[in-house]
């Protein structure tokens, strides 16, 4: 997709949008970055239930960001996209994505009409019939596609590209952190962690966790019956490294460690199934970004949990930023854009 166009990552609280010159670019250069809060209940874990009020939103964004384009690449996750290992015998990639819904009924938990189907090859090799092709085959609801693809056409923009979320975010993971071996990408968000496992930058594996930032601080709401901005603050303050001086501080740093420890256990499970079922798998290094990565010690948390090392993610690593940027592009800030920028790249595919 050459010209501008807009990554726009709907989440449960804010909308966030980054805009790029020319997406077939070697190296876009990264124009315009804005977010806009989303009114409580208007989406759930990434799936839109109030499709005017999301709609409403982006006509917000649009006029405070100050973007130009009208095109804008969307993206998909959380419960409404299934991904599975799926091997099919070796045909061009055009008749595999034609035979998927005559193949994998048994694996949808919806009928294949209520599905929008797509394959992601990542290798080839042999069985017992002759050559298979190895991949990813990714089904998303399609009542989210089309609602996502309403809230933007009913704000007057139009959707280019549909992808998936775990895979707009690795892109950026791997132009930060490349290796030719395996690697884990992790994004985790305010209601959900994305899991991919790469090797030389191909998906291999991604798992979505229901679990994130957002976590710990509804539970510090619960226990300590505070406001979600006193239980912001001591999340903020206390993070994994503080024990805290006070009752309330002690208890909301106990409530802080149980619900990271639970995000801990999903991530080191899916890391050991994974090195379960394939031989001689050894990570390179964990790769981490999201803006629940501002909780301090979680990164050696994970380091800890999981063996491997830990890296920050640069989010700017395949992108030029535009001096209008200047200013707006601190690492802080771009951690939260990441899904955005890797939407936005990816619509030249």
């Amino acid at each position: 997709m050459a010209g501008g166009v807009v990554g726009v990552d709907i989440g449960s609280s804010f909308l966030r949008a980054v805009e790029i010159d020319d997406a077939s670019k070697a190296r876009p250069t990264l124009l315009r970055a804005h977010e806009v809060p989303l009114p409580d209940g208007s989406v759930k874990r990434g799936e839109i239930l109030e499709v005017h009020t999301v709609a409403s939103a982006f006509k917000r964004l649009w006029s405070a960001g100050g973007f130009r384009s009208k095109e804008v690449a969307l993206g998909i996750g959380g419960q409404s996209v299934i991904v599975r290992d799926f091997a099919v015998p070796r045909i061009p990639l055009a008749q595999i994505k034609e035979s998927l819904p005559y193949q994998v009924q048994e694996l949808l938990p919806v009928p294949v009409s209520d599905a929008v189907l797509d394959y992601y090859p990542i290798g080839e090799g042999q069985n017992e019939s002759g050559p298979i092709v190895n991949g990813l085959l990714v089904a998303a609801f399609k009542q989210a596609v089309s609602v996502n693809v309403t809230a933007a056409t009913l704000a007057g923009l139009t959707p280019v590209s549909m992808d998936l979320l775990p895979f707009a975010m690795t892109r950026v993971h791997t132009l930060s952190s490349p290796t030719s071996g395996f690697a884990v990408h992790m994004n985790i968000g305010a209601n959900a962690t994305s899991i991919v496992i790469v090797q030389a930058g191909v998906p291999l594996f991604v798992r979505i966790v229901p679990a994130g930032g957002d976590d710990a601080t509804r539970a510090i709401m619960t226990r300590l019956s505070v406001p979600r901005e006193r239980a912001e603050a001591l999340k903020r303050d206390l993070g994994l490294t503080g024990a805290g001086s006070t009752d309330e501080e002690r208890l909301a740093a106990e409530v802080i460690h149980e619900s990271t420890s639970e995000l801990l256990t999903a991530v080191r499970n899916t890391l050991a199934y994974f090195a379960g079922v394939r031989t001689g798998v050894a990570f390179d290094h964990l790769s981490v970004a999201g803006g629940a990565t501002r909780l301090r010690g979680l990164a050696s948390a994970l380091a800890e949990s999981t063996r491997i090392s830990v890296v920050p993610v640069n989010p700017t690593a395949g992108v030029s930023v535009a001096r209008s940027m200047r200013g707006h592009d601190s690492n802080e800030q771009m951690q939260t854009w990441i899904t955005a920028i890797g939407l936005a790249v990816g619509s030249a595919a």
